[in-house]
């Protein structure tokens, strides 16, 4: 009877997945279509890149803006002091690139919780366009980036246009997975909400919109005190009245050296902030892992002959799903990585149960406590807590 309810749920899971696999492939073509399309709209555009430590290939990143085929735009990094290890890379792009209109933007802002959003404080108000793109610093662009971006601008009833991200590089296995996610899961489920239920995704890696249209909806100050400030943006945007749209046009989101700790904590991180937006909702994510799903009999009734066929099975399957969209999308990721899909899938689905018990997060150096929408609040310990981790470390220190 387990395994029966669980082979039930596997197959629903199984379902989502293949709409998600539908979704990717018809944004495929849709780029593919698109490309090499010329169009004159071409606004100025001030590019806006928080930095912050550095990045895999943070050279490589930043330097590629400065090869976008477009013909007026400028590139600000943003940085809160030059103390960063970013800021010397950020100089070296300035100086190797001297005929680009590009500044950096050094300056300690503590207006909010949110460490990306105070970073960005100071460039935007330095930013001299009207077109705002804000780009992380492990991001990676093609020349096109920018054409077919601002394209859907030149209607005015647009206020967001955000872009698809795929990830790339890969050198160690905590790199690997982080990949094989955002190429699955995270694009799949934008693509998938776009096409499907005509919700767009904001993905905060690439967000380009008017300064009035921000401005209306509370700026940047509107978000300062949230994790998901990419969620808020396109939440705010979509109530005001202006249409948030997907670009097709994917961009890189460049992973090399990340451990399987930052893997397992950026993705705690996450759960927990998809956790206080979604609510409920969330529990769709479960459902759609069907990796995880085939695996809990044998975690409930151990290895029985049903429970393995149909781990395997599922297995199987979602291996040679993911290793479609790599190659309809040109991950360029290694044939045999995507054999650590199934350990990837049950490590997301173990994940999952975290943000129902636990509400503190770690970001960049900082402690917050989420709350709905991913409001954040200061991370304080109360006395009784103190004490626990007071016993926790003293039995570490005593068996270590």
């Amino acid at each position: 009877m387990t395994t029966q309810i669980f082979s039930a749920l596997t197959a629903v899971g199984l379902l989502c997945y293949g709409l998600q696999l539908w979704s990717i492939r018809a944004a495929a073509q849709k780029q593919e279509n698109n490309e090499g399309i010329q169009t004159d709209y071409t606004p100025p555009i001030s590019i806006l890149k928080p930095l912050k430590g550095l990045d895999d290939n943070l050279f490589d990143n930043l330097e590629s803006f400065c090869h976008l085929d477009y013909p007026r735009y400028e590139l600000i990094f943003a940085l809160q002091d030059m103390n960063d290890q970013a800021y010397k890379v950020a100089q070296k792009v300035k100086n190797k690139y001297p005929g680009k209109d590009i500044r950096i933007v050094a300056k300690r802002c503590n207006a909010g919780l949110n460490p990306k959003v105070n970073n960005l404080m100071a460039a935007y108000d330095a930013a001299k366009y009207e077109y705002i793109l804000i780009s992380d610093s492990n991001v990676q662009a093609g020349r096109q980036y920018l054409k077919s971006t601002v394209a859907p601008m030149n209607d005015p009833a647009v206020g967001l246009v955000s872009n698809l991200i795929e990830g790339v590089g890969g050198r160690t296995a905590g790199s690997v997975l982080e990949n094989l996610h955002m190429n699955s899961f995270v694009m799949g489920s934008v693509c998938f909400l776009d096409k499907f239920l005509k919700l767009p995704c904001v993905v905060g890696k690439s967000m380009l919109m008017r300064k009035k249209d921000l401005e209306a909806i509370g700026g940047l100050h509107g978000v300062k005190d949230v994790l998901a400030e990419d969620y808020l943006l396109g939440k705010k945007m979509s109530e005001s009245g202006k249409r948030v749209v997907l670009s097709p046009y994917r961009i890189q989101n460049v992973n090399h050296y990340w451990g399987i700790k930052k893997f397992l904590n950026r993705h705690t991180r996450w759960g927990k902030l998809r956790w206080k937006i979604g609510g409920t909702k969330y529990v769709l994510e479960l459902a759609a892992n069907p990796v995880f799903t085939s695996a809990m009999p044998l975690f409930i009734l151990g290895p029985v002959r049903p429970a393995i066929m149909l781990a395997l099975f599922t297995s199987m399957l979602k291996i040679a799903g993911d290793l479609y969209i790599g190659k309809e999308t040109g991950t360029g990721m290694h044939p045999l990585s995507y054999l650590l899909v199934p350990l990837k899938d049950i490590l997301i689905g173990l994940i999952w149960f975290v943000p129902i018990f636990s509400q503190g997060v770690a970001w960049r150096g900082n402690k917050y406590i989420i709350g709905k929408d991913s409001v954040l609040s200061p991370y304080t310990v109360s006395r009784s807590l103190a004490w626990k981790y007071r016993i926790v470390n003293s039995i570490r220190e005593r068996f270590a």
